[in-house]
């Protein structure tokens, strides 16, 4: 009587673990994921996630499929042999016209050899035959469950815990008792070919030529040890437990390097913690933030994003690669090896974490970057041969370079843009003791090389070898003799962001070296079109890459506002315009909706987020690269998943509701007339305020800003006269704007109210 009893306990909380509840009002179900079928594809299948562990719901020959990764499983033998280039040699055979050695050896051996690269970890499948059709697949991202109901009345639950690393999934209403676990283990020394499926993986995992896996099962459990190389090895292991005649309970995880560990499926207070702590961590990450917009397809898309950034970013784990937790499940090496792209991947994968007031979230990257600092300082000394820090364009799990178009996967301005995130930490959290033992070291690390490895003549600072990604590709045409716009926005930024830093860490002199250096440096180089590519270089063409416009957005060097910068923003607006959309991305539609909204244009800059929402996405909201509608915008029409659109597009909605710009914030900069109700919570700005607005009947009504860490609060705001209540305000000129400015002390909220003149 007591286990029949226990056992419906078990039940119960099962029911009322997977029921949707209420954890935040501003994710309703219509924002969900849900279909009436299982996804036939990996890469259209219900993600779910935790940072280190990643699952793919979908069905594959009739049956339901799990795919299973994990963030940190990789394959680090090297490829790129570094002590037989270098970038003064590389110069050499620039200017030798002898490029074809350097391709030989930088860019070939990441085309020609599967490694490194990420690696997939097995799959689980189950047969769903005696079930019936799908009536409902649903994912709720208010708790990161996926629910999926049969015809027969079975109904099955799944989710990856938010804290602890393992996979829950459980049957219920069963009718059968042929439904249990079996595991699919990958193709790594089968002999198997991958099938071609247009997501441009790269070559089978066959290539890799691993040891044979060792699989033990039990009644109720399966264990999976697969070696790897280098003496490492990942373990798989799935256990279930049949409460009774309907219901199977189970979990699953994966390790590395060490044996799988799981706790048994026991007693009903234990399993009642562990889902109250994941149910918790959910509702704490949605609790962050929350916008509302009347246009239901951005505000879907927005919500999806966020959901993808709890599944993805934790402390503790990885930052995120091009796939992240979602390793490719075809047979194949992931799209381009899954590995960490920083000519512009994982830097748009963290844009929208600082606004949207996800600033854990975002320390998974500068965490990362500070634990590989010192192989980057390796390398830096050995590529570049001198002292300070640079970073890999592609780059390893533990921070080795991977090679390939060394224009930009060993650029020599990396580290001015991974710097850029130390700094964004800092401003949005001003955080001092992240000043002083992160931000501040790391920047000036990558100050340094920077002034060592550029030379005066005649009192210009000059740089050996520019590029500009991803201009002219891997051709020698790639290199630049002088500064590319999008490296000079690059110094520019790092040798004022040094300068900051220095000065709030109370090293004046040091700032005023910083501020010497960026006076060394030359213009942009500008003309009718706007931004070139380089000098003697306009964008002639459509490209996919918006790398000269670095200055607009990110690095925000420019002000629209001002008449001078006013006039380069629209001119490159308009020369950008002029080439089209043939040879983009989905990314550079997301990344072009900040340009947009960096230069008010409002509906332009919702029409790109409208285009990648609708034609760039897999039905599950994944970033597919190219037009899924038969090249009705771009002339790619592929389908390589990677995360980088998706978290870009998220920033382009944030930029059209709050910006922090060169010393100031600016609330409503960019809403289109059209968006009558508009409203925001709790986004971040540099200073540490949270911001809440709101727009009423095509009216902004109020704004209440509260200040995290205090001090003095410098605000466009979008009404002309506006009511304070207890507090003063005065106006004040900030590098050449007219803002409102108020002293705000820590924890003290200010709200403005619009006057209505």
């Amino acid at each position: 009587m007591l286990k029949k009893n226990l056992q419906n306990l078990i039940i119960t909380l099962f029911v009322l673990m997977f029921s949707t509840g209420t954890i935040s009002a501003q994710v309703n179900k219509n924002q969900n994921l849900s279909f009436a079928r299982l996804a036939t594809r990996w890469d259209e299948a219900m993600p779910l996630g935790n940072g280190l562990l990643g699952a793919l719901v979908w069905g594959k020959n009739d049956k339901l499929r799990l795919s299973l990764d994990r963030a940190d499983l990789w394959d680090e033998r090297k490829a790129l042999d570094l002590s037989k280039l270098n970038f003064t040699w590389v110069k050499e055979q620039v200017l030798n016209k002898n490029y074809a050695v350097v391709q030989k050896i930088g860019d070939e051996p990441y085309d020609q050899i599967p490694y490194p690269t990420k690696l997939p970890a097995a799959a689980i499948e189950f047969n769903i035959a005696a079930l019936g059709k799908v009536i409902v697949n649903t994912l709720d991202i208010k708790t990161a469950v996926n629910t999926i109901k049969f015809e027969n009345g079975t109904v099955f639950n799944c989710y990856i815990h938010a804290i602890e690393p393992k996979g829950v999934f459980s049957f219920n209403n069963l009718k059968t008792d042929q439904v249990i676990p079996e595991l699919i283990v990958h193709n790594y020394n089968n002999g198997n070919q991958a099938v071609a499926d247009n997501s441009h993986a790269g070559e089978g995992l066959q290539k890799l030529g691993y040891a044979k896996a060792k699989v033990i099962q039990t009644a109720n459990s399966i264990s999976y040890v697969q070696p790897t190389a280098q003496g490492k090895f990942y373990e798989v292991k799935i256990i279930w437990k049949r409460v009774n005649a309907t219901t199977i309970i189970g979990a699953w995880t994966i390790s590395n390097t060490k044996r799988a560990e799981l706790s048994s499926i026991s007693t009903l207070e234990k399993e009642k913690l562990n889902l109250t702590a994941h149910l918790n961590w959910w509702k704490s990450f949605w609790s962050k933030s929350n916008i509302n917009l009347p246009d239901t397809l951005i505000q879907k898309q927005y919500q999806l994003e966020m959901y993808k950034l709890g599944s993805v970013a934790r402390k503790g784990a990885p930052a995120i690669t091009l796939q992240a937790v979602w390793t490719a499940d075809n047979g194949s090496l992931p799209p381009w090896k899954g590995d960490f792209h920083n000519d512009l991947n994982t830097q748009l994968s963290y844009w929208p974490t600082y606004t949207s007031n996800h600033l854990a979230e975002g320390a998974t990257f500068t965490d990362w970057l500070w634990k590989i600092k010192d192989r980057n300082l390796a390398y830096t000394k050995q590529y570049f041969g001198v002292d300070g820090l640079n970073v890999p364009g592609v780059i390893t799990l533990n921070g080795d370079p991977m090679g390939g178009w060394i224009q930009y996967s060993m650029s020599p301005t990396v580290s001015a843009w991974t710097a850029q995130h130390f700094y964004w930490q800092w401003k949005y959290a001003m955080d001092q003791k992240f000043l002083k033992t992160r931000a501040y070291p790391y920047i000036h690390a990558a100050a340094t090389y920077l002034e060592n490895i550029t030379y005066l003549e005649k009192g210009v600072r000059k740089l050996p070898l520019s590029s500009s990604p991803e201009y002219n590709d891997n051709s020698i045409n790639a290199w630049y003799l002088n500064w590319s716009n999008f490296d000079l926005s690059l110094a520019k930024f790092l040798f004022k962001a040094a300068a900051e830093v220095s000065a709030a860490n109370k090293q004046s002199k040091e700032s005023a070296h910083w501020l010497a250096l960026l006076k060394q440096l030359p213009d942009y180089e500008v003309n009718e079109t706007g931004f070139t590519i380089a000098p003697n270089q306009n964008l002639n063409d459509s490209h996919r890459h918006m790398s000269q416009y670095m200055a607009i957005y990110p690095l925000a060097l420019l002000d629209v506002n001002l008449p001078k910068d006013g006039t380069k923003i629209k001119n490159s607006l308009k020369r950008i315009e002029e080439k089209g959309t043939r040879a983009w991305t989905g990314y550079s539609f997301s990344w072009m909706a900040s340009l947009y909204a960096r230069a008010y244009e409002a509906d332009k800059a919702v029409k790109q987020l409208q285009i990648f929402a609708s034609n760039f996405c897999s039905p599950n909201s994944f970033h597919l690269n190219g037009d899924q509608k038969g090249g009705q915008y771009s002339s790619f029409t592929y389908r390589p998943f990677t995360l980088e659109g998706n978290f870009a597009f998220a920033q382009g909605v944030q930029e059209l509701l709050v910006q922090s710009r060169n010393g100031y914030v600016q609330v409503f900069p960019a809403v289109p007339n059209a968006w009558k109700n508009v409203s925001f919570n709790n986004l971040r700005t540099e200073g540490a305020f949270l911001i809440s607005a709101s727009k009423e009947n095509g009216v902004p009504t109020q704004v209440k800003v509260y200040a995290e860490q205090g001090g003095e609060l410098y605000i466009k705001l979008p009404f002309r006269t506006f009511v304070v209540k207890n507090m003063v305000t005065s106006m004040a000129n900030v590098n050449g704007i007219q803002v409102v400015s108020a002293y705000l002390k820590k924890g003290q909220t200010i709200v403005f109210e619009n006057g209505y003149e």
